[in-house]
């Protein structure tokens, strides 16, 4: 299994460095911030595989956060810390929400750990079929290969084009939300890592590029939304 990324957000400033030392002596690569709003902010600009939740965040608390950024992403995987104060309805508005877990305060380090290996391997090991997408009635994406297949009748492959890092970021993070409006500084932050000028302009040249190799299949449309961001539209979804 690959190293994880998580991002901790815990709002008690004594437990949480405690609790990245140990996840990074566990051999997790980890975030630290100590409000809601902040992990969204760095749930926006990094790259994250994995979240751990206080559910007394300040600012925004747990349960809020966990909204939001499961608005992003429903599939990443969360676990919420909480106090004994939190109630009973509070676990369950938790799982609700779409928390994989939820572990009363004080916690044990290595049932931490333990519970993230279990849901890490239940998560990303159907990850290889979670890198295959269909693209309207005529394009297959392999994100793992970097490969976007246009097929002809009967699923014949037309053509295969190997995409760059960049174009192959950039597509994936489109259809994770297919349909739905991505701001410019969402992509520009989980792409190029900042938001600069250079980095804005070199975005709308991988945009159109991308248009350009999506263009053979008529329902499939990478729309610009003015003033806002971009949105990959396609009215049929080909599973087969």
């Amino acid at each position: 299994m690959k190293t994880l990324k998580i991002l901790l957000a815990e709002g008690d400033l004594n437990l949480g460095p405690i609790l990245k030392v140990h996840l990074e002596k566990s051999g997790f690569q980890t975030i630290l911030v100590t409000d809601g709003q902040k992990a969204i902010e760095t749930y926006s600009a990094k790259e994250v595989d994995f979240i751990i939740l206080d559910a007394s965040l300040s600012i925004m608390d747990g349960y809020m956060t966990a909204e939001t950024i499961k608005n992003m992403d429903s599939k990443i995987p969360i676990i919420f810390l909480a106090g004994r104060s939190q109630t009973l309805q509070n676990k369950l508005r938790a799982f609700e929400i779409g928390a994989d877990d939820f572990m009363y305060k004080p916690i044990n380090l290595d049932e931490l750990v333990y519970r993230i290996l279990a849901i890490a391997k239940r998560v990303f090991g159907e990850k290889s079929k979670e890198n295959i997408f269909y693209i309207g009635d005529y394009y297959v994406f392999d994100y793992s290969k970097r490969i976007l297949s246009f097929k002809g009748n009967n699923d014949y492959v037309a053509e295969q084009i190997k995409l760059t890092g960049k174009e192959s970021e950039l597509l994936k993070i489109f259809l994770l939300k297919a349909n739905q409006t991505i701001t410019r500084q969402v992509i520009l932050q989980r792409v190029w890592k900042n938001n600069t000028y250079f980095s804005a302009r070199s975005m709308d040249v991988y945009i159109t590029r991308l248009r350009k190799l999506l263009q053979y299949d008529p329902n499939v449309k990478l729309a610009n939304i003015h003033g806002v961001g971009f949105k990959l539209m396609f009215t049929t979804q080909n599973t087969k």
